[in-house]
């Protein structure tokens, strides 16, 4: 079966930096849909009619990828908002109940710095501004199914380490 909107592809990858550096491996074959939000759209673009076994490697610079870093995205919040436990790298949906940055809803914020009387928090995604370098594998390629067509996504993908939060962090 070719790749065409919808499927769904299996993968395989090996993400790093534009140094080389590597940020992350998949392994194990998961799955993605094509044609919805679990794949970037270069990545979408480089897949389109291909099939199982395909290989490439792609170069993707940050507006194509996930964006350049936004400064604006940086606030400061009271220390005592946050639970004590808070640790550099724990994520939060949204600013805490009391908050005084006027920031976009809807973001996740990552805790960069923790000070006695505010904490650091950047909403920007955590491969913002990174080039990435990304060799793909196709293991396998499969109509979607209506649920998987009707959310756009096969669910909880590893893609996170690529749209979400970090492995083995928190959000709150």
């Amino acid at each position: 079966m070719d790749i065409t909107s919808p499927c769904v592809v299996t993968l395989t990858w090996t993400l790093s930096d534009a140094q080389g550096q590597l940020i992350d491996e998949l392994d194990e074959p998961v799955e993605f849909f094509y044609g919805g939000e679990d794949l970037l759209p270069k990545v979408e673009e480089a897949l389109a009619g291909q099939a199982e076994g395909f290989e490439t490697q792609l170069h993707l610079e940050p507006e194509h990828a996930f964006g350049d870093y936004d400064a604006e995205l940086v606030c400061f919040e009271r220390r005592a908002l946050f639970p004590a436990d808070l640790e550099p790298g724990m994520r939060f949906d949204g600013l805490p109940e009391g908050a005084a940055s006027e920031m976009p809803e809807g973001l996740i914020y990552t805790v960069t710095e923790i000070y006695p009387e505010h904490v650091v928090l950047d909403a920007n995604h955590p491969l913002a501004g990174i080039a990435l370098r990304i060799a793909l594998k196709v293991r396998g390629v499969r109509e979607a199914t209506a649920e998987e067509q009707a959310a756009g996504s096969v669910g909880d993908s590893p893609l996170a380490v690529l749209s979400g939060p970090p492995p083995g962090s928190s959000v709150h």
